[in-house]
């Protein structure tokens, strides 16, 4: 069963599980554009001002009952240097997202990856690539080993087209529940795709990186190395 931690400052009870999800990356990876997907969950937000961030409510139904995730979004405050404590005070479980278009915000998941440690020790953590449904690619799928080398979970996405949308938050609460078992039951609500995938192209990247997981890992430090 969930054991979520049901009274965060400034946030309604409800009577089933709750658990505090921190997305961090850098900025214009499409956080936002993510979190705001889930249409219960961007009409139900609320805006923190004290620490500068919108809280999402992602409710998803269960095979062990419902579950929620608070979604903290920084509000783009990432763009003007790092995030506060406050940000991740309490954090139970965080993605990371980075922009498969552009190297840099790759580049810098290690230092969203060591601010997230620095706070929250030992949380389940997912590693996002968006806007995988952009034909220019500068990341590519074999590319991407920075998860493997932090026994990080790894999904590629894509937020405007709902590609998959729900993947990050099953396993985070299949980690959470301690129950690899645990199924979403119902679809969520989710705004209408703006854009579509390619999908062949896309399951030759999938196919790349369970070709990469073979390959030994580069022997380097812990930065994400090209």
């Amino acid at each position: 069963m969930f054991l979520g931690l049901q009274a965060l400052p400034n946030q309604q009870t409800v009577d089933y599980p709750s658990f505090k999800l921190v997305i961090v990356g850098d900025g214009g990876t499409g956080k936002t554009t993510f979190v705001k997907r889930h249409l219960t969950g961007e009409f139900e937000k609320k805006y923190e001002p004290t620490i500068g961030v919108e809280v999402h409510p992602l409710d998803f139904q269960t095979n062990c009952g419902k579950i929620r995730f608070y979604c903290w979004d920084t509000a783009g405050q990432e763009k003007f240097g790092g995030l506060r404590d406050g940000y991740y005070i309490h954090g139970q479980c965080a993605i990371i997202m980075f922009d498969v278009t552009a190297r840099l915000t790759y580049k810098n998941v290690p230092n969203w990856h060591r601010d997230l440690l620095r706070v929250c020790d030992n949380i389940p953590i997912v590693l996002c690539g968006n806007k995988v449904d952009v034909k220019n690619r500068q990341v590519k799928a074999k590319q991407v080993t920075f998860h493997r080398k932090k026994n990080l979970q790894y999904y590629e996405i894509s937020a405007k087209s709902n590609y998959n949308y729900e993947k990050p938050f099953l396993y985070l609460a299949r980690k959470l529940a301690g129950n690899p078992n645990v199924a979403f039951t119902e679809a969520v609500a989710l705004a209408p795709p703006e854009v579509q995938i390619d999908l062949v192209t896309q399951q030759q990247h999938e196919a790349e990186l369970i070709q990469a997981a073979q390959q030994p890992l580069p022997d380097d430090d812990d930065d994400a190395t090209f």
